[in-house]
Order: C-alpha cells, then structure tokens, then sequence
C-alpha cells in the first residue's frame, strides 16, 4: 500500500479540572495529581511527505494567536522531535517531512498547545510513512517527548500521576461547558514551578499520590455544581504572583456569571466552569464585552485523530 501524500491529525488543548503538585524531586521534575480534560481548541498537524531527509515546519495562525517571535521552525520544535521519533523507532533511513501546524491552541498558555503538536506529529508521521508503530508503541515515544504529549494522543478525561505521563482514563460521560480567557502573553512553565517552590520554602509539601475522588465523581455524573467546588491548581498562586493581571480576570468571570475559575495548568489562560451551553456562551459574550478575549468550549474532547489525507498547504508562514 503506497503512502498517503499527506495526512491531517487534530489533536485537542487540554485543562486541569485539578492539578497538585508535589516538592521538587532530585532528578528536578515535581510529581502531580492531576485530571486532565480535553477541550475542544484543537491543533492541526499536516504532514507531507519530502523527496529529502529533512523536516520542514510552517505555522499559520488563523485566530491572531501566535506571538511574534519564539516559536522553533527547527528540530527544537516538539513537532520535528516527534518526526524524528517515529523515524528513529520504525528504522526508516529517510523520512523528509513537511508539517504544518495550524495554531489555534494559546502559546505558552499552560494548555498544552506544543504538546497537542507533538502528538499530531507522531500520528500523521507514523500513517504517512506507513511505519506501523502499534498505539503503545506511540505512547510510549510521546511520554519521552514530555509529560502533556500522551494525554494529548488520549484525549478524552484522564488521571495523571508521576510528572503527569501515568494516565488513566477516568469516566466523564456529560459534556462540560467552559469560557476559556487567553492572556495576550505567555508564561514559562519551569518560571512557574520555580515561583511554586520558592513561595512554598519552609513548608511541608506532601508528594501527591491519588487524584481527588470528589472530583472524579463530579465528571463521572456531571455534577458541575459540586465540580465547582473542587476546582484546585497548586501552579495558581505562582501563575498570579507573576501575572498579577489574572486577579481582575478570575474576578470578572465570577461575577459575570461562572460557576467557578482557574488558572489552566501553569497558565496563563484561564478556565471558567459554566451551568451549561447557555451560560458558556452568555458569559463569553458578557467577557468579551467588558475587553477579554474569551472562548467557549466544551470538554471532554477526542484526542489526536487524522482528520482527512489531504493535497499538501498552500499558504505557508514561514
């Protein structure tokens, strides 16, 4: 069977309903206790196939997301290191791809944008190459590219201990609505763990071993009352002292109208729980009103998935 020219995959953002995190260990990871959602902000990764053994990578940026600059089009980008993983491990001694990335995902916006990419990447590469690799044969190379990218491939609602990578996929059954607020920034994700351990010093942090079982009752029925109530985020306090402009943000979704809010991973896009499609869409409307950016999504949502084969891009951002 001939591959296939090119090959699209979607793959979702992601935010944590809850996320503890443990102190610094010596190998200077955290370990956490964290339940991941899917969201419906998907990235797009079409890879093309090149005569060439090189990887070529192009971004377009259809929402006015992408920052102006220090976004890797070279082997750093998690994307090429997920094309030379596949190629490394099917033994393929030439393997030329174009990707092209299709951002819709906020940048260093603690939703697990490069993450998504990198998950694409090894699902387009592994189909257009024909490589063969078995789903656990991909897992297993998407845990080595960081602790985002499996949940990426798995999507849906899942527990993750250890850095994030050992994910179990926990019922959630009714589809949640929530507002998501992108900061027109970034955050660095290890300057927020810093920030954590620093603010922590003195104290006794326990090392998270079990994610809450409110909260997975709360997804497992839909409950987004009793949800609400549990949302938690130890990155939080961090991600506000260095962007303190979230405070007014939190505060502004409150009190138009959420259930609740929280920072998404290690921020800095915020996470505001909604009663339902309704409300999801009357606060966004009331948010972007007041001068915030806001989006309404749904969760959980389908992980990596090839979309279509496709004829290669033509509008290409170099």
């Amino acid at each position: 069977m001939a591959a296939p020219r090119s090959v699209t995959v979607r793959t979702p953002g992601k935010i944590n309903v809850s996320l503890k995190v443990g102190p610094l260990r010596p190998d200077g990871y955290h370990s956490v206790a964290s339940v991941y959602l899917a969201v419906s902000l998907f990235e797009e990764v079409t890879a093309t196939a090149l005569e060439t053994d090189e990887i070529q990578l192009t971004l377009s940026d259809p929402d006015g997301r992408l920052p102006q600059e220090g976004i890797p089009l070279d082997g750093n980008n998690l994307a090429a290191r997920a094309a030379r993983a596949v190629a490394s491990r099917a033994g393929l001694a030439q393997a030329g791809v174009h990707l092209h990335i299709t951002k819709r995902v906020p940048v260093a916006g603690g939703m697990g944008g490069g993450s998504a990419d990198a998950a694409a990447a090894l699902l387009a590469c592994n189909e257009l190459w024909n490589a063969g690799l078995t789903p656990a044969e991909l897992a297993d190379l998407a845990a080595g590219l960081g602790a985002d990218v499996p949940f990426a491939l798995l999507g849906g609602a899942a527990a993750g201990l250890g850095v994030g990578d050992r994910l179990t996929p926990v019922p959630a059954p009714h589809r949640l609505h929530w507002v998501l607020v992108p900061a027109p920034y970034g955050l660095s994700t290890p300057q927020v763990y810093a920030a954590v351990d620093r603010l922590r010093s003195g104290t006794d942090v326990a090392e998270p071993t079990e994610v809450d079982p409110v909260i997975l009752a709360a997804l497992a029925d839909g409950n987004t009352s009793a949800l609400a109530g549990v949302l938690v985020n130890d990155l939080q306090p961090a991600a506000l002292e260095l962007a303190p402009g979230l405070r007014t943000v939190l505060e502004a979704g409150t009190r138009l109208g959420a259930l609740a809010g929280v920072v998404s991973g290690s921020g800095p896009t915020l996470a505001f729980l909604a009663a339902d499609e309704a409300a999801a869409s009357a606060l966004a409307a009331a948010l972007r009103t007041e001068g915030h950016s806001a989006l309404a999504v749904y969760g959980p949502a389908e992980g990596a998935v090839t979309a279509a084969d496709t004829t290669a891009h033509q509008t290409y951002r170099k």
